[in-house]
């Protein structure tokens, strides 16, 4: 059963970030992946009772984070995944860095096996702002929950949740729980949800084998 969520804390958190730690367990092993500040791990650590560990990169970031407290080291994700055992936590976390990764394959099929399940947010392209922009301007828009220009460092890839959706099928993942926001709100979105969300968070889990007869 899941802790209730404070209205201050969940102020303090990106809409986002609030959507993926409705999803987490009280007491569950987390690991956090491009925890960035810290303020998600902070929030589980605190109000859920996680067990919680993170990986950032940005040395400026990991201060914070120890400043904060958590227990989180400096490294690529690559490189920090790779010395965990099998089934070490409960969820894998991955919020907003999904469309930087150059192999976000390996990172997931990683994160299932080193978690029980992986947690994933990402901006969504397909959102009809976007479209539009792209079909008016013949420019590549911005996601309207991610504030950073194509050129920008570092380089991101578009994708959109229909886009996620075929690549989860087509490396036997399984989505086991989606969420949707429009504009930072939360959205109940049932039909269309490639043209009107912004942001698609996912928790995913690796597709069950099914059972041979006889």
């Amino acid at each position: 059963m899941m802790a209730p969520v404070s209205e201050g804390d969940r102020n303090r958190l990106r809409p986002d970030l609030q959507a993926v730690a409705d999803l987490v367990p009280a007491g569950a092993k987390v690991l956090d992946l491009g925890c960035g500040d810290g303020s998600l791990l902070d929030y589980l650590v605190r109000e859920r009772k996680v067990r919680g560990r993170g990986i950032e990169l940005n040395e400026g970031n990991v201060l914070a984070c120890v400043r904060r407290g958590l227990s989180v080291r400096q490294g690529h994700l690559e490189e920090g995944l790779a010395d965990y055992p099998d089934a070490s936590f409960d969820d894998v976390l991955l919020t907003q860095t999904l469309p930087y990764l150059d192999d976000p394959g390996a990172i997931l099929h990683e994160m299932l096996r080193v978690g029980r399940r992986a947690i994933v947010s990402f901006p969504n392209w397909g959102y009809w702002r976007c479209r539009l922009h792209l079909l008016l301007t013949g420019c590549v828009p911005q996601a309207p929950d991610l504030s950073q220009r194509w050129n920008d460092v570092p380089r991101w890839q578009a994708l959109t949740i229909t886009d996620f959706a075929h690549f989860c099928q087509q490396e036997g993942l399984q989505i086991t729980r989606e969420l949707y926001l429009v504009k930072g709100r939360r959205s109940e979105i049932i039909k269309v949800k490639n043209l009107l969300a912004t942001t698609g968070v996912f928790a995913l889990e690796r597709r069950s084998l099914p059972t041979p007869k006889g």
